[in-house]
């Protein structure tokens, strides 16, 4: 990883920079699965090394590959900020226990709670979903929301690009297929082998995640991408007719109101806010249902950011 970080400092060739991104992000999430974070691991490899990856080439296309240099660029002001800042977080770091220590104060807060007591409390076989989508809901909610407005901010600023394709199809002009990919049977054969499995997978994915690493997040990203690969081989004119604007804009929008909206059923019968023990006889039947609730919210905005924020990016070369 720390060569991966030298060779995007020192490269000017931004195509390789972003190959090295996606690299190190594919690094980082074989380092989580090493330290038994699949869950992160999970997230990591296909928003980092995935999703980010393709927008980043998608930006690429809209400028140029290679680096503008200009002339006596050394900013030793700029230097001495990036000396000094990376002093002081390795000073940071001095405080901190041993990699492991059992006595660490991360291991005796309340970790040990969520171990022992959440299967009893939420009855969900993950954890890590217990955590998120339970104890820490309101977290979660909150990085629901942030994500919507981050596709809500790309609307308002790019815009929605051109959707005014309503009847048939686009015709076969070079607009239609922005890429040589279209050429390439083997490529669109693959593709359309791939599309069905690709969305299959994230839906186990996305229901499967109270039993083993997954959830709403890992689904909407892997469900987005699959999208996005007719995208790149189909071109974005014949996408925008397969998932129609408003169905991207209702994803979006309506997997907050869902996650939302499950919280306030819990305040009208009863309980607090996100208290999902409430919309069951059996406090555990409550908590499975509430949370394979949220869940569906989250994989349904994510999905819809990461298919609305491409479809615009890819749009603007018109």
């Amino acid at each position: 990883m720390a060569a991966s970080a030298v060779g995007m400092v020192r490269l000017r060739n931004l195509f390789a920079v972003v190959m090295l991104s996606g690299i190190f992000s594919l690094s980082a999430a074989a380092l989580y699965v090493v330290l038994d974070a699949v869950d992160v691991a999970f997230t990591e490899a296909s928003v980092g090394a995935g999703i980010a990856t393709v927008l980043m080439l998608g930006t690429l296309a809209l400028t140029t590959t290679e680096e503008a240099i200009k002339e006596n660029s050394r900013n030793l002001g700029a230097l001495f900020v990036v000396v000094v800042t990376g002093g002081m977080l390795i000073y940071g770091t001095l405080d901190m226990p041993f990699y492991g220590d059992a006595m660490a104060p991360i291991h005796q807060h309340v970790a040990p709670r969520y171990i022992l007591d959440s299967g009893a409390e939420v009855g969900v076989p993950n954890i890590v979903t217990s955590v998120l989508a339970s104890y820490r809901g309101y977290d979660t909610l909150g990085e629901v929301t942030v994500i919507f407005t981050a596709a809500l901010a790309v609307m308002c600023l790019i815009g929605r690009g051109r959707e005014n394709i309503t009847h048939g199809l686009p015709e076969k002009t070079d607009n239609a297929h922005p890429s040589v990919m279209h050429r390439h049977s083997v490529l669109r054969v693959t593709a359309k082998l791939l599309m069905p499995l690709i969305l299959l997978f994230a839906f186990y994915v996305q229901f499967h995640g109270d039993f083993g690493p997954g959830g709403g997040f890992q689904a909407g990203v892997i469900f987005g991408a699959g999208f996005i690969l007719y995208a790149l081989i189909f071109g974005i004119d014949f996408t925008r007719i397969a998932i129609r604007g408003w169905v991207r804009r209702a994803m979006l929008s309506s997997g907050v109101l869902l996650y939302a909206g499950v919280g306030v059923v819990a305040m009208f019968m009863g309980g607090n806010y996100l208290d999902y023990s409430m919309l069951a006889h059996e406090a555990t039947h409550g908590q499975h249902l509430g949370i394979t609730l949220i869940e569906f919210g989250v994989g349904t905005t994510v999905a819809g950011a990461m298919i609305t924020i491409f479809t615009i990016f890819a749009g603007q070369d018109r």
